[in-house]
């Protein structure tokens, strides 16, 4: 992170929103080593606090949001954290898959919540800073995709829709975007060693899985942001150009085998 012109392209400030634990936390991390103070967006209190001292700790301001993004409410508090400071990177981090069911299985107000999580707050986010930062013709937006947005499956498919629809838009808004300066980015993330994946029950040792570690994820991450607009965690390559066959009742038939083993069944 440090030989990127951080301060130039990317601060004072950055919102990152999901930045409590897991990649979150280790992007907030590597920004505060760089110098970039940051806003820190959650809906759990205690882990987003634990992190945003350590990041204090490295000599950056740090402000925190406690509020669950599916909200408006929560979108104003976060417009509010920043009225008075340059923020010149957004980070969307948030949205794990909180109700994976066969979709008539589920809850249809479930099912909503993760589509306003996934897309609806994203965009919210993402249209309140984007302009300033085209603007100022500088600046950057990291968008955290998956795996899921590849193919669907009878427990993912509205999670997945909603990364399929976050990496489409990070490709139109890297086209608008380009050519006044500012960076776009969505990673698309496997299966990666965070708290959040732990307590979704993954297996992480099924034979031949690549996993992925956050810090690592991050850096990558950061490193790729000038470079977008998608760029593919390491490990994971082989996997997305499966994905994007032709031959897609074959793809989600054996994608449906794969998560069997790989997800705890509802």
């Amino acid at each position: 992170m440090t030989e990127l012109d951080t301060h130039g392209q990317y601060g004072p400030w950055a919102v990152i929103a999901g930045g409590s634990e897991g990649v979150g936390a280790e992007l907030a991390r590597e920004l505060g080593a760089a110098g970039i103070n940051v806003v820190l967006v959650a809906r759990r209190p205690g882990p987003l606090h634990a992190t945003a001292a350590t990041v204090r700790s490295l000599g950056v301001e740090v402000r925190t949001v406690v509020a669950d993004l599916t909200t408006p409410e929560a979108i104003d508090a976060v417009v509010a954290a920043t009225d008075d400071v340059e923020v010149g990177l957004v980070v969307y981090n948030a949205g794990a898959n909180a109700h994976g069911r066969p979709f008539t299985e589920g809850d249809l107000g479930a099912f909503r919540r993760v589509v306003d999580l996934n897309i609806g707050a994203m965009l919210a986010l993402t249209h309140h800073y984007a302009r300033p930062m085209s603007e100022r013709g500088r600046g950057g937006i990291l968008l955290m995709g998956s795996l899921a947005g590849y193919v669907g499956t009878s427990t993912e498919g509205v999670y997945g829709g909603t990364k399929a629809f976050s990496r489409i838009f990070a490709e139109g808004l890297w086209a608008e975007l380009r050519e006044h300066g500012v960076h776009v980015l969505e990673l698309v993330l496997g299966v990666t060693r965070t708290p959040a994946m732990e307590r979704a029950g993954l297996n992480f040792d099924v034979p031949g899985m690549h996993v992925s570690e956050p810090a690592a994820v991050a850096r990558e991450g950061l490193a790729a942001l000038p470079h977008g607009p998608v760029h593919v965690v390491s490990g994971n390559e082989a996997i997305v150009e499966l994905r994007s066959t032709g031959e897609r009742a074959r793809l989600v038939a054996g994608t449906e085998k794969i998560m069997r083993n790989l997800l705890p069944q509802p």
